[in-house]
């Protein structure tokens, strides 16, 4: 009987290290009327943490960081996936190499989670993602927006971020360790 090794290799089925990351891309809606909605959470947090000036390519825009690509979606929350695709294409890089990063109105506001690998639970821009990549392997990060339970998705994430709340989204951002 021969024994099967390993050289190195990562197989399709393993999970990517987070150190794979080379791509954080940020959802939400193109215009000023939904700059500062919590749907628009996700190119709030690029804005936050990205260094340097934004340049334009067809439905994206980027600056490129230290480590990382900081990119964010011209076109609108449910049509994102076209938007992520090109910016893979672009820069030559996997599904594997990309941080997607949104609002989740399941998350309380002030929280997050990194994950990868998982469906889009209601989200129509994860799910523009997923369909336009043909692949849900992707690492996200989930960034809480809903203070109160009662209130449904629809109704409020499309309404400005509150004054309050705004300071401790930032602090939320600040909080996030990719690695």
């Amino acid at each position: 009987m021969f024994k099967l090794f390993s050289i190195g290799l990562k197989s399709h089925s393993s999970k990517p290290d987070r150190g794979d990351i080379k791509l954080i891309f940020g959802l939400g809606n193109p215009g000023e009327k939904y700059a500062s909605t919590y749907h628009n959470v996700g190119q709030i947090y690029i804005d936050h943490i990205a260094k340097g000036n934004f340049e334009k390519y067809r439905n994206f825009e980027f600056s490129r960081g230290e480590n990382f690509i900081f990119a964010k979606s011209l076109t609108f929350m449910n049509d994102s996936g076209g938007a992520v695709r090109e910016a893979l294409r672009y820069f030559n890089l996997r599904p594997e190499n990309l941080l997607v990063v949104h609002d989740d109105s399941d998350i309380a506001l002030g929280e997050y989670k990194i994950s990868f690998d998982q469906g889009s639970a209601g989200h129509n821009g994860v799910q523009s993602v997923i369909d336009h990549l043909k692949t849900q392997r992707f690492f996200r990060l989930k960034i809480g927006v809903r203070e109160n339970q009662r209130d449904k998705a629809g109704e409020f994430v499309l309404k400005p971020i509150s004054k309050v709340e705004l300071p401790l989204l930032k602090e939320t951002f600040s909080r996030v360790k990719i690695f």
